[in-house]
């Protein structure tokens, strides 16, 4: 049995986030390391990795490493979905295959479940169908009495949902062979060839089993769903992990279950509340506090006075007297002191973030600053809530971000001053006189 990791997509709704959603680093590993590492918890050691021409050579750094395990790489040259990333690893698709998209965070029970379906060998193929109690905007399964598919329904509108299940992208094939024979007949301009492949093999007399899952699942698809996946990984941790080359400074208060990197520093009067996760060779400064699901990544310097909440920090970004929370910021990013990313709004509503045309409600009354990587604030600047930034852009100093700011673009405060003459003189008496007052 061999898993499919599809990762030759190409995301949009991510941007400022340009890193592709797999290579995104948590607690010390890409989320495609621990969707291997959930995969081999499951009994499965082989792995058919499909990239593309831009994230291809990350993945072979990352599985170079890798010993015990059989995986082997396929290229998808242009981003046509599911069915053109299998058809460019057709000769690779030998026996039983589990299709997975790594971008989806969910637990070993989904694994478990689908394997311990397939062993009653009711149908040639196993979908999950993980179960909402409200809407999502995905695919539904319409399904008969006895839990085999009709078909997936794409994005039905609010009411009219087939089922409460949901088609999340951990499929397991049997016969791979007769999936691609149907690929290749579907006649699509849109990117669905691969469920009209499966709905036409339901059609033929194809059985394809809907496994239900009610356990964690978070599709990561737009910035804002980092913060759930932080979230759980850190309340997974059995407990505290604090590295033995880490200092630790016996005034600094830790409490909860927290992560400390190798070489971290962890300064006088610093207090981390945990969950939370500390890279290695950061440094906590003084007087800062870092609390509730905060990530913060390697070689990051969190100066002092600063505090960070819920928040998901990139690797080598510098903070000094800094407020952010909630906020999503990528790689090597600094901010000048006094910097202030709101997440709240006066009125207590839902924040909205634009992507592309249209304002997205995240769901989430409080959400701060997106900012891609390389991006600089000045001294007291101000981000509102919801705002994007970047990548490679500037906020000067004393600007207050109303609206997003686009990449490689420096926004300033223009103010207008009126230079004359000092004319005071000065009574020298006076200040001789307030000094022996002191006295």
């Amino acid at each position: 049995m061999r898993v499919v990791f599809l990762c030759g997509g190409i995301g949009k709704r991510m941007f400022p986030i340009t890193e592709d959603k797999f290579l995104l680093n948590f607690l010390g590993k890409t989320l495609l390391e621990y969707q291997m590492d959930i995969a081999k918890q499951a009994g499965f050691n082989q792995f058919l990795i499909i990239g593309n021409q831009v994230n291809m050579e990350q993945i072979k750094q990352i599985t170079k490493p890798i010993h015990g395990v059989d995986i082997r790489l396929a290229l998808q040259k242009k981003p046509l979905g599911i069915a053109d990333a299998l058809q460019s690893a057709k000769t690779l698709l030998d026996g039983n295959i589990m299709i997975v998209n790594p971008n989806d965070v969910f637990s070993l029970m989904a694994y478990t479940a689908l394997l311990r379906a397939a062993t009653k060998k009711s149908a040639a193929s196993y979908i999950l169908g993980c179960q909402v109690k409200g809407y999502f905007p995905g695919g539904y399964l319409d399904m008969d009495a006895s839990g085999m598919l009709r078909c997936i329904v794409e994005k039905p509108k609010p009411g009219q949902e087939p089922s409460n299940l949901v088609n999340i992208l951990v499929h397991f094939h049997t016969e791979p062979e007769k999936l691609m024979e149907y690929i290749t007949k579907v006649e699509s301009n849109n990117d669905d060839v691969y469920e009209c492949a499966m709905d036409n093999m339901v059609k033929s007399g194809y059985k394809i089993k809907v496994v239900p899952y009610t356990d964690f699942w978070a599709p990561i698809k737009y910035p804002w769903h980092i913060f759930s996946v932080v979230k759980y990984l850190l309340n997974a941790i059995p407990q505290s992990q604090i590295s033995a080359s880490a200092f630790i400074s016996g005034k600094a208060t830790i409490e909860g279950k927290v992560i400390i990197g190798e070489n971290a520093k962890v300064m006088e009067n610093a207090v981390i509340r945990g969950p939370a996760y500390i890279g290695p060779n950061a440094v906590i400064g003084n007087n800062t506090l870092i609390r509730d699901h905060s990530h913060i990544g390697a070689d990051c310097v969190i100066g002092h006075g600063t505090e960070v909440k819920n928040s998901y920090i990139g690797d080598g970004c510098w903070f000094h007297s800094n407020y952010i929370g909630d906020s999503i910021i990528g790689r090597n990013c600094s901010f000048g002191a006094g910097t202030v990313l709101a997440n709240f709004r006066f009125d207590e509503q839902n924040i909205s973030v634009q992507i592309a045309d249209t304002k997205i409600d995240t769901g989430l009354d409080k959400v701060g600053a997106i900012i891609g990587d390389n991006s600089k604030t000045g001294i007291n600047a101000s981000v509102l809530p919801g705002r994007k930034i970047g990548p490679n852009s500037i906020v000067g100093s004393h600007v207050c971000l109303t609206e997003d700011l686009g990449p490689s673009k420096i926004i300033m405060l223009q103010p207008q001053y009126k230079i004359v003459p000092n004319e005071f003189e000065l009574d020298e008496s006076k200040k001789i006189l307030r000094i022996e007052k002191l006295g």
